[in-house]
């Protein structure tokens, strides 16, 4: 597939384009004013008191959605504040009738909440808030909810059934997940580090993020900007366990598969990973034996960059995949990706560079995003850049 220079590229009529995206994140909620902090190696992750004994009380909390507003009104703020700006990157209004809104996310305020009518009332609510005239379509399948809210609307948009959708993930920090990761043992006692060979767990954080996703003939009638491309989407579910992956790596690798042969594309091509990146050591280690088996032959030349954004964001669950996603965009817009907050010295195993101490460049305009999810939900989407 082809695009051209400028601010509309001009893509291949099988592309899903984005045309609009927005996050919002512990380390503000600007696309450039993120992006700058992380490649300048900032985190979010700070000191978040709680009543209750945690393996750890650092977490990435959001500066503008103080806790006192309650887990339902979080969630809510949060949908429709960062669903609005996207809508809005993509020189659009929320009440234009060709908008499907696909919203995924993990628990939400559920966990925290008695008497919550249903599980979708979050999206429900949010999209009818901004006066989005179609009802939304709600995903859950743990933290690749973000993940695969996009892999729904590509599929939707790629099937005819919908020339515009808005997807992505929003997930609150509440007290029930903190409890939660730290009874499971998930919980770092430190820091996130992930891929290091020190690295003890992870820690928690939220955020959203949503993608305008558009069909090439809507794209163009319209004389929209692309950020990039989404060309390829694959998931696939190991369901060994309610919380830990298959260790082969299967269910990964099958999933990259997947997303390669639905961007006609091969491993060689990939130039830049956005990795889940948890710091736990069964994701970690999972990770690292998928990439062997996906890159190790390239593994020596180098292979694809891999980068991980949740030392910066916390693991913000429902959320993580897709605003990984939008640093999978940037990063093959720039050429270059953020280093990896923590590591200091590389897991032995880990068979592709990591950027380490500062921002490392790219090559290509291939990235992945891939996302293991609770439950053995993993998903990977395949970017590919406007320029």
């Amino acid at each position: 597939m082809t695009a051209g220079t400028g601010t509309t590229p001009v893509g291949d009529s099988s592309d899903v384009w984005v045309t609009g995206m927005a996050w919002t994140t512990a380390l503000g909620s600007g696309l450039e004013e993120v992006w700058s902090a992380l490649l300048s190696g900032r985190t979010g992750v700070r000191p978040v008191p709680s009543e209750h004994p945690l393996r750890n009380h650092d977490a990435a909390l959001l500066p503008r959605l103080p806790l006192s507003m309650g887990p339902v009104a979080r969630q809510h703020a949060l949908t429709r504040d960062t669903l609005h700006a996207a809508v809005r990157d993509a020189g659009l209004v929320p009440s234009d009738p060709r908008l499907r809104p696909v919203l995924g996310t993990s628990y939400g305020p559920h966990l925290d909440t008695v008497g919550v009518p249903a599980l979708d009332r979050w999206s429900a609510d949010a999209v009818g808030e901004l006066g989005m005239v179609r009802a939304p379509l709600s995903v859950t399948t743990a933290c690749s909810s973000g993940s695969d809210s996009l892999l729904v609307g590509a599929e939707l948009i790629r099937s005819g059934a919908e020339d515009i959708a808005v997807c992505g993930g929003a997930d609150i920090l509440t007290p029930a997940k903190r409890l939660g990761h730290s009874a499971l043992g998930t919980m770092s006692p430190t820091s996130l580090r992930a891929f290091d060979a020190g690295h003890d767990g992870t820690v928690l954080g939220e955020g959203a993020a949503f993608l305008v996703l558009e069909s090439s003939r809507s794209a163009r009638a319209r004389g929209a900007r692309a950020h990039g491309f989404l060309v390829g989407a694959g998931s696939a579910n190991d369901a060994v366990s309610p919380a830990a992956p298959n260790a082969t790596g299967d269910s990964v690798v099958r999933a990259v598969g997947k997303a390669l042969r639905a961007a006609d594309r091969r491993a060689e091509d990939v130039g830049v990973i956005n990795a889940h990146g948890s710091g736990t050591s069964a994701n970690d280690a999972v990770e690292a034996r998928s990439y062997t088996r996906l890159f190790g032959e390239r593994a020596a030349s180098g292979g694809p960059m891999v980068f991980a954004t949740k030392g910066a964001f916390g693991h913000t669950l429902g959320a993580t995949g897709a605003l990984e996603s939008i640093a999978v965009l940037l990063a093959l817009r720039d050429g270059t990706v953020p280093p990896v907050h923590g590591l200091s010295t590389i897991r032995p195993d880990f068979p592709l560079p990591l950027p380490m101490g500062g921002p490392a460049d790219i090559t290509g305009r291939l990235g992945l995003s891939v996302t293991l999810g609770f439950g053995g939900f993993n998903t990977c989407l395949a970017f590919e850049g406007s320029q």
